[in-house]
């Protein structure tokens, strides 16, 4: 893996597609007007190759080339798994 691709860390929401789970990123973002911090959320679907990810996982993703139409980020590891 270069230095060049980008990485997230965020949760995972959904696992309810074969080899795909959906993360979830959430940021800090300055409001402009009010300078107070605000959290954004984006969601991800990453491929996930060995269907390990369950809900609630917290996960490293790194961008990679098009997989499918809007898959464009694969799990690297998974940092914390939800307690079952």
């Amino acid at each position: 893996m270069s230095g060049l691709n980008k990485f997230r860390n965020g949760t995972v929401t959904s696992n309810k597609m074969e080899k795909t789970v959906v993360v979830q990123v959430e940021r800090l973002v300055k409001h402009p007007k009010y300078k107070k911090y605000v959290k954004q959320r984006t969601r991800f679907k990453a491929h996930d190759e060995n269907n390990a990810c369950k809900v609630g996982d917290e996960v490293r993703i790194i961008e990679t080339r098009p997989l499918s139409k809007d898959k464009r980020w694969a799990v690297v590891e998974v940092t914390r798994k939800v307690a079952e």
